[in-house]
């Protein structure tokens, strides 16, 4: 339908009047973005000013940002862990909010598996459902016809859990209810087969997921296209309201069937996505930080789709768009929608050096074109001054709302000495190890690391698993121990200082784990209470369990044949 000019948007031409609308939206949000983040946080406290967390500090119900800095120090939390706690036994009093804490969101957590319970109100829902609304408005204007078909999305929650007091406990993600994993993606992805020629668009929250979803096709394609050919559901699939909804779908389909099995029985599984769902123009899936050691793989998949990452959002908080979604997983960044929270920035620097022993966090729209910085949030349901561990990059300003590229979680994840090494250091070496294995048709397509300190000196371990696609030409032990070696190479200074001069760390490891190691190490985790929907390989492990589990799969090891290049004079 043909749109108004008064309601088209610089962002472009908008696909139909409701879109123009959200356009309009986010235009006029982000021209006032100090004046809304203003407005934010004096809504957030006056309507939690006679909480007990607040009291604490003596805020006296004043609303003003320099009084609300000046009294509220930034937590982490562990800081904020007991008043969880808590509530979470069951104490309805207003402690954070003074609106009801209506569930827990909880985090990804630790490797560990322990994880974190995020208070939510059920005014947050609204709120976190008007950046979905944007969603589609945006993505429209760089693919049109998107109406005209359905997108298959692989989404999962655990079963709810309730806390001691009776509150719910659930990851943060609608749809998908059926809590026995097999049993929801079977269901997913045999709709998906039967949907197949309407699937514009193939997602799942994570990247991870989307390829745990066609390794999921790769081991029961044969069940799934003889359902299709009888009509008859698996007798695995015992889910009741599951079934009944099956039930109505599922029809004999024999020549679908026969393409499933043709596709599916190919040994080349290149450009599987496209081969099964030919009309796809898009993966939506997060590919940023972590996830984008999985780029290679969703290409290999899907024959290079674009990858679409189309918002910013944790447990504790969503936080806002990419208004360019079609854009290379490299230059992926994120507006911040002021209206979401209260937010400030804690400067970062790169190199590690802290200049200031209390330093001064920066609002919203004072952030400056290409520094770092650390998230920290003020939420309406009792989030005060929290630091999210997320270290971000200003790359530039829709209107006055800064754009930012997510560079990694702050925690460091390995260190034997002196030495730090954090997630994008740790995946930048994984990768530079990783050419070495193209002439071999070989990719890295997990990983995770150990820091090994039984060994004297310690040393670092490196678990690969790798997706050798021609068996004849596999890279040899020799190829391998060079590629320990060229990780070491692309590791800072203080880490080759400690394995050239100071004789402090050994010779990096690597060992190659069989293929489905860590879909084994997935299922660990969802068995104790993960959420396969937010499951993230973790890039560090230590868990003894997980450990175990790991080294029995181990198929070889690999060490650094030499020692990497190291002078005095070399600083970086």
């Amino acid at each position: 339908m043909a749109v108004d000019d008064a309601l088209s948007s610089p962002l472009g031409p908008p696909a139909c009047e409701k879109d123009a609308k959200a356009l309009q939206f986010i235009e006029e949000i982000t021209r006032n973005t100090d004046s809304v983040q203003e407005d934010v946080l004096a809504k957030i406290l006056t309507q939690n000013a006679e909480v007990e967390y607040l009291k604490r500090f003596n805020l006296d119900g004043v609303t003003d940002r320099e009084t609300f800095k000046s009294k509220i120090p930034m937590i982490r939390y562990d800081d904020l862990q007991p008043e969880i706690q808590r509530i979470a036994n069951g104490d309805r009093s207003s402690i954070l909010s003074t609106h009801p804490i209506s569930e827990f969101l909880t985090s990804s957590g630790t490797s560990a598996g322990e994880r974190k319970l995020m208070p939510t109100i059920k005014q947050e829902l609204d709120r976190r459902q008007l950046l979905y609304s944007l969603l589609m408005p945006v993505m429209n204007l760089y693919v049109p016809g998107l109406d005209k078909g359905k997108g298959l999305y692989f989404l999962f929650v655990k079963s709810e859990t309730r806390t001691p007091g009776g509150l719910l406990a659930r990851p943060p993600n609608e749809a998908i209810l059926c809590a026995d994993s097999f049993q929801s993606m079977y269901t997913q992805m045999l709709c998906g087969l039967l949907e197949r020629e309407q699937v514009l668009r193939v997602g799942a929250v994570f990247a991870s997921g989307l390829l745990r979803a066609i390794r999921f096709l790769q081991l029961h394609w044969r069940e799934l296209a003889g359902d299709i050919e009888s009509g008859m559901l698996n007798k695995e699939i015992t889910d009741p309201s599951v079934k009944d909804c099956m039930v109505k779908i599922l029809k004999p389909n024999p020549k679908l069937a026969e393409f499933v099995r043709m596709e599916c029985g190919k040994e080349n599984w290149e450009g599987i996505i496209t081969r099964i769902w030919p009309n796809t123009k898009y993966l939506d899936v997060i590919v940023t930080g972590a996830m984008a050691q999985y780029i290679p793989t969703l290409d290999y998949y899907s024959g290079g789709l674009p990858l679409a990452c189309t918002m910013y959002a944790s447990s504790e908080c969503y936080f806002g768009l990419n208004l360019n979604p079609m854009c290379k997983p490299s230059e992926v960044c994120y507006t911040i929608m002021p209206n979401m929270a209260y937010f400030e920035f804690l400067p970062h620097d790169p190199a590690g050096f802290t200049h200031d022993s209390t330093p001064k966090l920066v609002d919203l729209a004072d952030v400056e074109l290409g520094k770092e910085y650390e998230l920290v949030i003020t939420t309406y349901a009792g989030l005060y001054r929290y630091q999210v561990g997320d270290i971000l990059r200003v790359t530039g300003f829709h209107n006055s709302a800064p754009q930012f590229h997510f560079v990694r979680r702050k925690n460091v994840l390995l260190s034997i000495d002196s030495d730090k090494t954090d997630e994008a250091e740790l995946q930048k070496a994984v990768e530079n190890a990783s050419h070495l294995l193209r002439e071999f048709n070989t990719s890295v397509v997990e990983y995770t690391s150990y820091a090994d300190t039984k060994t004297i000196p310690g040393h670092y371990v490196i678990y690969w698993e790798l997706l050798v696609k021609d068996p004849a030409n596999s890279p040899s032990d020799e190829v391998l121990n060079q590629c320990c070696l060229a990780m070491e190479e692309c590791l800072n200074s203080v880490y080759r200082q400690g394995r050239v001069a100071d004789c402090s760390i050994g010779p990096l490891e690597i060992r190659v784990v069989k293929n489905g190691t860590f879909e084994e190490l997935m299922d660990y985790a969802i068995s104790r209470g993960a959420s396969i929907n937010q499951y993230k390989v973790p890039r560090c492990v230590n868990f003894t369990p997980i450990m175990e589990l790991l080294d029995s799969r181990v198929v070889s090891k690999h060490f650094s044949p030499a020692l990497p290049y190291w002078t005095p004079e070399r600083r970086r």
